[in-house]
């Protein structure tokens, strides 16, 4: 019996060994699936973030010559998770020249490059090549609000796929009803209009300084007299008239950007720019800013009216010589990122209310565009 137990024993070790290995395999088997489903996960994410949000590096970059204000723009579009999702099923151009010249072609590839690649800042020469054949040239100072509407024209124009113009249009496109009513005879013209931007101004009729951005927003909505040279022709009147504008608001998109306009052009072809403080929020919710009589929006619409700060474009120095910078807050990290050029670093959100501006520095950097994003899309 003694022997027999030896034997038993003798036998159990490889049985134990076996078990083992197998075990082993297993653990090895279910760590690889793991790599394999994380893999899944980062190549899922990549096709639905932007750049730098996998790695959870902001990426500059560099200046060819005074491409300031067009880094800008371009970090703001492509921080943009739903732009990024439009831009990735894009249809490539079937020619090497037609891939030259396209816009959202370069784009992508230039987020491809800023995503993937392991510098800190990447060189946009090819998009930039491909922006001169529509002339947009380099070593010209440009407007930040003209050349977002020149970038987004480009892209709407030269994307094949209806529904990927359509969802750009959701994604940026605000709608605005005018009234116009005849002071003499209440004839009265109503009509829709689409815009990219919601030119603000900072200043009411008086050049009296407007304090706050909701402030600016309420006086863009507020009714104006047309008087003097302003009349409008009126058709049942047959002559002109004074009549009463007034804007309302009728569909508000995903990614709301708002123009400030701290641009002064006066009569004598002069033009200054307005440095003073003007603060803004990071939450703006438009049904406490409008009166129902500004909106012409059912409620489903207005229910999805609340916003989050997303990017600040800033402007500093002069109308004939300044520069532009881009604050940033990443969706996935939720962390506010200064582009400046090649250069980008984390910053606070005192750092971005630093752009509220400064009646006694004019050089000093102050916001110029204004990108709110909604919290709850419908």
């Amino acid at each position: 019996m003694g022997q027999r137990s030896g034997r038993q024993e003798r036998s159990k070790k490889p049985e134990v060994a076996l078990s083992e290995t197998v075990e082993a395999e297993i653990e090895v088997q279910n760590n690889k699936e793991e790599v394999e489903e994380v893999k899944a996960k980062n190549q899922k994410l990549t096709s639905v973030f932007g750049m730098a949000d996998l790695k959870n590096e902001a990426v500059g970059l560099y200046n060819l010559g005074q491409t300031c204000c067009l880094n800008s723009l371009l970090q703001v579009f492509l921080m943009n998770i739903h732009f990024t999702r439009i831009l990735r099923r894009i249809t490539v151009p079937s020619s090497a020249a037609q891939r030259r010249s396209n816009v959202p072609y370069q784009m992508l590839l230039l987020l491809e490059k800023m995503q993937y690649g392991k510098c800190k800042a990447v060189c946009p020469e090819d998009l930039a090549y491909c922006l001169s054949k529509h002339r947009v040239e380099l070593f010209v100072q440009y407007d930040a609000a003209q050349l977002f509407l020149t970038l987004w024209n480009l892209l709407k124009k030269q994307m094949k796929k209806p529904e990927l113009v359509e969802e750009l249009s959701d994604l940026y496109t605000i709608c605005i009803q005018e009234h116009l009513v005849c002071q003499k005879c209440s004839f009265e013209i109503k009509s829709n209009s689409t815009m990219l931007t919601l030119p603000v101004p900072v200043l009411d009729a008086n050049s009296h300084r407007l304090r706050t951005l909701v402030d600016c927003l309420q006086y863009f909505f507020c009714p104006e007299e047309l008087t003097g040279q302003n009349k409008c022709f009126c058709q049942q009147c047959g002559r002109k008239t004074p009549f009463l504008q007034s804007m309302k608001l009728v569909h508000l998109p995903q990614t709301l950007t708002l123009h400030l306009k701290r641009f002064c052009f006066e009569r004598s072809s002069h033009s200054h720019k307005l440095s003073h403080s003007l603060p803004f929020p990071q939450e703006l919710d438009f049904r406490e800013v409008l009166t129902e009589n500004q909106c012409q929006a059912d409620d489903s619409e207005k229910a999805a009216w609340q916003y989050e700060l997303f990017a600040v474009v800033a402007h500093s120095g002069s109308t004939s010589c300044g520069h532009y910078c881009a604050y940033i807050r990443s969706l996935t990290e939720c962390k506010w990122y200064c582009f400046n050029d090649s250069h980008v670093c984390q910053v606070s959100w005192d750092d971005v209310k630093c752009t509220y501006g400064r009646s006694n520095l004019n050089w000093r950097e102050t916001a110029y565009l204004l990108f709110y994003m909604k919290k709850h899309p419908q």
